[in-house]
């Protein structure tokens, strides 16, 4: 029997938010420590491992390891019907070829319970080795998320530079090019830059 009860049920659509544009389906694999899934996008890109601790969730239960495959469209249409204050609880039995969602509203006044199909999903886990970086940069995910739409509007990439001096953040098109940086001499952005050893551009 597995089941997993979320008081904070928006945590629960936001993840999903941020991966189902990149995985059409995946592996939710259960055990005694928490969910964890890891899957690579269809053009094999983008490497996405998620894992929400046991801990996380207010009831956890897991009699034993389960894996879950399940199409995050479906799923992302599920977890709509679901309010942001609503307590969200997944539940499956050991063999079940199905999971539940069930929806709490916060004052107990609306229970809903949805049921998706399970999918028979072939996937290889991959390791993910320990790497050494040569720079590590930490900053808010809305604030990431706000430099890449910006410049999205001149280009389909983003070139990201880091130095000792900041991080820039740029792109080029046909029609013009951006430019956004963050300078390690401002109090509140120096502390964004956890560790720059040498100067170090991604595309």
């Amino acid at each position: 029997m597995f089941e997993a009860r979320l008081v904070q049920g928006s945590l629960l659509k936001k993840v999903l938010e941020a991966v189902k544009d990149l995985l059409s389906e995946a592996i939710f694999d259960c055990s005694s420590t928490g969910i964890a899934l890891q899957a690579m996008d269809s053009s094999h890109v983008s490497l996405v491992s998620l894992n929400i601790r046991s801990d996380g969730f207010e009831t956890y239960r897991c009699d034993r390891n389960l894996s879950m495959g399940m199409n995050l469209a479906t799923m992302s249409k599920i977890l709509k019907c679901a309010g942001n204050d609503d307590v969200i609880t997944m539940k499956a039995s050991d063999n079940a070829d199905t999971v539940t969602f069930m929806f709490e509203s916060q004052n107990n006044e609306k229970v809903s319970d949805y049921e998706m199909k399970l999918l028979d999903i072939d996937a290889e886990q991959l390791g993910i080795p320990d790497t050494e970086y040569s720079s590590v940069v930490k900053l808010p995910s809305g604030e990431f998320q706000r430099i890449c739409r910006d410049l999205s509007q001149f280009g389909d990439s983003v070139v990201i530079c880091c130095t000792k001096e900041g991080v820039k953040f740029s792109t080029s098109g046909d029609t013009g090019s951006g430019k956004v940086e963050f300078c390690c001499n401002i109090g509140t952005l120096f502390q964004t830059l956890q560790k720059i050893q040498k100067p170090v551009m991604m595309n």
